[in-house]
């Protein structure tokens, strides 16, 4: 559909040249503005962090060459007598933002054999960033949803949307910018981007700001052995040429022959699918250990060896348009040797296979026709357990998840945690282990409900929740050294004002998070008892827990909890220190102020000092006070150890 037109479009009319330094205060001025419309143009199977240095280098290519204005375009120098004041830049706004357009159209066009390629095909030169990955910050599920709607249109249709949305064009305006920019069948693309619903503040967002960024290394493994191999090449060359130097036969009994030990036994058969170690169906039964080891490989695709093969391929070496994610403290290199299939198959429009390391699992999926946008996630899930196995995210799509259960498990419900009295519902799953979608509570913007999954096995009913990562987190009760699954009224009651606070742990390798109500106070001026509760998220690697405390007045309608404070990398409210000290300050009903403070019941006495004065004996203290006042808060433990407050 991009071809450069051969006469002027009467849509296009001519229009006076603009000068060098015109077209570079109005790239200078709008510089973030031209850099996100280059971005939402450019095809998604880029890749998000070759997207965000290509927009980058479209725009600081977008000079005209001469001071006349005239450069290397047939729309160089030509400016639209519409629409100068309302672009927001003027003439020279329009011509730079025409030449934006245009390189990133040609970027999206496939390189052919027969024709002359363009300079925005070939990755950019400048800018450069070496050891990082960059990427624009993540938005929410409207944000994603309109990015995969974005990447089904064809170039020009984009571009259309993104005049339309971003830029604020009429129809025969967006027209006159794509004949300009090269495009020769404007209107159908104009008719294509109206199937997709125009949301110009989604586009606003910082899901599409290139200027406003993430970094995260590279594979730091690949890049020891590129260099590596750099050094040993350049020795190996250095050698070479004094061995050729020498008389008579330099290169040896092996002539030009590879030495042996550069095929790697282990490396080889981690990417041979043959290699892929499948355990039976029954094997979990009699196995002594009950985790991922022991789940049986199933789906669809487990005789798809090609599938099977990419999907090692891209573990090993992701390329640059593969979107890689790992939870913190997991590793991305290749597997050491050859991995467990666990899954392979067909999950709504995605092929996905997964894979287990005895440390991590790896989530493959690529688009059912073609492999362009392919993703690569990882999560830790070492020493795990019957509980903490139970299921792994096979899928994600329009806001929903989908889970592939354990072999164990013989039932799935759903329940709404801020309906604690409610009953669960069941889900359905098909042969394979592979549940019904989900609303995941995890990509939500706004907490109405909270959908978290119930599995049966002999053991009991454990209760889990998606927290975005690819192993869902258990929910627990109780306190630090005997935590137990969510079964009575009190402890749904605790977790339906808990749940909309969840999100302060998501994506952090969350392996479970734990509820216990390590205090109760009668509340001054008979405004009824109040629970003190104390929230810790344990991680997969261990360190890195989250712990915060809650404050709950009573409410009938289950508000969410108060955070008192919180913590990060605190054994608090863990099974090495099983204590904890909050205070909040809170206003009766009656309109007075007093700060309220309770420990768990190991806290024999709290005092308050810093500003305000206030003490007694046992784990709980109310004393009047002021709006806004601050004082800070300490207190003894019953063998005499000082405790202070939870920050």
């Amino acid at each position: 559909m991009l071809n450069v037109a051969p006469e002027q479009d009467i849509l296009n009319p001519p229009a006076p040249s603009v000068g060098v330094e015109q077209a570079e205060a109005a790239l200078v001025e709008h510089y973030p503005r031209l850099v996100r419309l280059a971005y939402l143009v450019l095809p998604p199977s880029l890749g998000r962090n070759r997207r965000v240095v290509t927009a980058h280098a479209i725009v600081q290519r977008s000079l005209p060459r001469g001071r006349s204005g005239t450069g290397d375009g047939p729309d160089d120098g030509l400016i639209p007598g519409a629409r100068r004041a309302e672009a927001g830049g003027g003439p020279g706004y329009v011509y730079v933002r025409r030449r934006v357009v245009r390189q990133a159209l040609e970027a999206g066009l496939p390189l052919r054999r027969r024709a002359w390629p363009k300079r925005a095909q070939f990755p950019p030169l400048l800018p450069q960033v070496w050891g990082l990955r960059l990427f624009p910050r993540s938005g929410g599920a409207d944000e994603l949803a309109l990015d995969q709607r974005l990447s089904a249109l064809s170039g020009p249709a984009r571009a259309a949307y993104v005049l339309r949305g971003l830029e604020r064009l009429g129809d025969d305006e967006v027209c006159a910018e794509l004949n300009a920019a090269g495009v020769t069948e404007a209107r159908k693309a104009l008719t294509e981007a109206d199937a997709t619903e125009t949301q110009a503040g989604l586009l606003e967002s910082a899901e599409f700001d290139p200027c406003s960024l993430q970094a995260r290394p590279t594979d730091l493994m690949r890049r020891r052995q590129h260099g590596r191999a750099a050094l040993a090449a350049v020795a190996a060359l250095v050698v070479c040429g004094a061995l050729i130097g020498l008389p008579g036969d330099g290169w040896g009994p092996d002539g030009a022959a590879a030495p042996p030990y550069t095929q790697n036994p282990a490396a080889q058969a981690a990417l041979d699918p043959g290699h892929l170690l499948r355990v039976e169906p029954t094997a979990w039964t009699t196995a002594t250990r009950t985790d991922f080891s022991v789940w049986p490989a199933r789906g669809d695709l487990l005789g798809d060896a090609g599938l099977l093969r990419r999907a090692l391929a891209v573990w090993a070496r992701p390329g640059g348009s593969v979107q890689v994610s790992a939870t913190p403290g997991t590793p991305s290199g290749p597997p050491m040797g050859a991995p467990q299939l666990l899954f392979a198959g067909v999950v709504d429009r995605a092929k996905v296979v997964l894979l287990y390391d005895g440390l991590r699992v790896a989530r493959y999926a690529e688009p059912r026709d073609g492999t362009a946008g392919a993703a690569l996630d990882f999560a830790r899930v070492d020493a795990a357990d019957a509980s903490s196995a139970s299921a792994l995210v096979v899928g994600r799509t329009d806001g929903n998840v989908r889970y592939l259960t354990a072999p164990w498990v013989r039932q799935v419900s759903v329940r709404d945690l801020l309906t604690p009295d409610a009953a669960a519902r069941p889900l359905h799953r098909d042969e394979d282990g592979v549940t019904d979608p989900v609303v995941s509570p995890a990509q939500a913007r706004q907490c109405t409900s909270w959908e978290a999954l119930e599995f049966h096995d002999d053991s009991g009913v454990r209760l889990v929740t998606d927290l975005g990562e690819l192993a869902p987190a258990r929910l627990t009760w109780g306190p630090p050294h005997d935590p137990h699954d969510v079964g009575d009224r009190s402890a749904r009651e605790g977790w339906a004002r808990t749940a909309c606070l969840l999100p302060t742990v998501r994506t952090h390798g969350v392996r479970s998070v734990n509820n216990w109500q390590f205090a109760q106070q009668a509340l001054p001026e008979n405004n009824g008892t109040a629970d003190w509760i104390c929230t810790r998220a344990e991680t997969w690697r261990g360190a890195g827990g989250r712990v915060f405390a809650q404050f709950q007045a009573p409410s009938a309608k289950l508000a969410p909890g108060a955070i008192a404070a919180r913590a990060e990398n605190s054994a608090a409210c863990g099974i090495r220190e099983a204590r904890v000290l909050a205070g909040v300050l809170w206003k009766s009903r009656g309109g007075n102020w007093f700060v309220l403070a309770a420990g768990s019941e190991q806290v024999s006495s709290v005092a308050l000092s810093g500003g305000m004065t206030g003490s007694g004996r046992g784990n709980l203290l109310a004393v009047r006070a002021k709006e806004g006042a601050r004082a800070e808060l300490g207190g003894r433990l019953s063998d005499g150890t000082a405790i202070s407050s939870l920050r």
